[in-house]
């Protein structure tokens, strides 16, 4: 999952790209604004996300038990329930399904967990053509590139830049790339075929409803009714923890939902869906719409491993995107510089916590710990605190480098010597004034050229704070 390069140099050469900056800007202010816009006016907004985060922790606490209600629930309704301990068994157990019934292409509408699992290449693999029909993740398959956003997987891409994959890719003239309305026009005549022609319909599920069994697909996209109601046969992908008690519930967290994730009141189709197409023994009072079989793969790939631990609240995330936005470190570098599926302050700590800190330890750094993320979270979940667990945790797992632990234990014993501390300040002061230039230290040594790579240090003053205090004191 994660890309050779380190999450520094990633991050570097995203913030280098005036270009990308240039978009981030523009998209991440955009979505920033109508959520703030939307929560202004919502009078009751606090008590709702106080009820929000009530019902993820109920959940969280007691996931077993809802687990166990919706499986039973939806299995009453016609629907298969398939349980998957890791992302290749869910690819497994999903691939199966499409050998046995002789699929042969399929489409899918969004899906983070399946971008998690690498579904498509798995099925891809299995000879099962795959078709995205969610306008971004299209754009991104056609690009052969990756979502940079929980729910705008093409934000790093300008209209412009879109236009011209059109060109390259699916061959579109210069007049089906003539402005917004023609392009969206040319992929509705692209991908409506494929609705038709498909065997299987894929898509993953915002919500399951534990006394109902049913599933629930949040999108601003015609497309997830169709991959859900078209193909004969429905794959839902749903992690584990996505679970809501019953359907009030389900409407409380819709409607912090969209808010938080675009500024609506409620998103354009909010999908409720209760089992297969039913069916008399004779056919003669059938459902007209639907597919014939419906299967909800419940991935855990490490989830249940956060439970009722440290990092366990990070479960109650319902991947409205709002941290992402809100974040000026996702802001600067946007979601490709993480090297996961899941970027931004939600990433930082979800991917490591999934996946381990070897691979992922520079995550939990890509923060300022300013708060922001946990005050636009519609669930809020706090975390800065669980940043800081796995900061300590890598310290404590990896290891911090050689500089910093001799730096740390020299500076411990001169901060518990009051006279060496004294003297250590005094060298200190002589060195950087060496270095500085009015005021400001433009290049600092070893390690620490880090730092003034990207901002200048600031000089020690002439006189420290203790000597200040001790002449005012002698002064009165």
């Amino acid at each position: 999952m994660s890309h050779p390069l380190t999450f520094y140099r990633r991050a570097a050469a995203a913030a280098a790209d005036t270009v990308l900056q240039s978009k981030l800007q523009r998209a991440t202010t955009r979505l920033t604004a109508s959520r703030q816009t939307s929560f202004a006016v919502w009078a009751e907004g606090d008590a709702v996300r106080d009820r929000a985060r009530e019902i993820r922790a109920d959940v969280i606490a007691h996931l077993d038990r809802y687990l166990r209600q919706f499986s039973q629930a939806l299995e009453q309704r016609g629907g298969h329930v398939h349980w998957a301990a890791t992302g290749a068994e869910a690819v497994s157990i999903v691939t199966r399904i499409a050998k046995d019934r002789g699929v042969r292409r399929a489409v899918k509408s969004k899906s983070m967990v399946s971008e998690e699992i690498r579904l498509n290449d798995g099925l891809e693999s299995s000879g099962v053509t795959v078709v995205e029909t969610d306008l971004g993740e299209w754009v991104v398959q056609l690009a052969h590139d990756h979502p940079s956003h929980i729910i705008a997987p093409i934000i790093h891409k300008s209209r412009e830049d879109i236009a011209e994959l059109f060109k390259s890719a699916a061959g579109a003239t210069e007049d089906d790339v003539s402005d917004v309305a023609h392009m969206t026009a040319f992929a509705r005549t692209r991908l409506r075929s494929e609705f038709i022609n498909a065997d299987m319909g894929i898509s993953g599920a915002n919500f399951g409803v534990a006394d109902t069994g049913s599933i629930c697909l949040v999108t601003n996209e015609g497309n997830g009714r169709l991959t859900t109601t078209v193909p004969r046969i429905h794959v839902a992908l749903m992690g584990i923890e996505r679970i809501v008690p019953n359907i009030a519930d389900l409407g409380t967290m819709l409607r912090v939902l969209a808010r938080s994730a675009t500024g609506q009141p409620l998103s354009v189709y909010s999908n409720i869906l209760s089992g297969p197409r039913r069916t008399t023994d004779d056919e003669t009072r059938s459902e007209p719409d639907g597919p014939d079989e419906l299967h909800v793969v419940l991935v855990d790939n490490g989830r249940s491993e956060l439970l009722g631990g440290e990092l366990a609240e990070i479960l109650y995330c319902i991947r409205c995107g709002a941290c992402l936005n809100a974040c000026p470190v996702y802001q600067s570098i946007g979601g490709h510089a993480y090297g996961s599926v899941y970027p931004g302050p939600v990433g930082a700590v979800l991917t490591p916590a999934l996946y381990g800190l070897g691979p992922f330890g520079e995550l939990p750094q890509a923060s300022s710990l300013c708060g922001a993320c946990r005050e636009v979270c519609p669930v809020r979940i706090d975390i800065p605190r669980m940043l800081l667990a796995l900061r300590r945790r890598s310290v404590q797992e990896v290891g911090a480098p050689a500089w910093i632990r001799h730096g740390m234990r020299a500076y411990a014993a001169a901060a518990t010597r009051p006279a060496l501390f004294r003297i250590a300040v005094r060298a200190s002061r002589a060195a950087l004034g060496l270095l500085a230039r009015h005021g400001w230290v433009r290049r600092l040594p070893g390690p620490l050229s880090a730092w003034t790579s990207t901002r200048d240090f600031p000089a020690f003053a002439k006189r420290t704070f203790q000597d200040q205090w001790r002449s005012g004191a002698r002064q009165r």
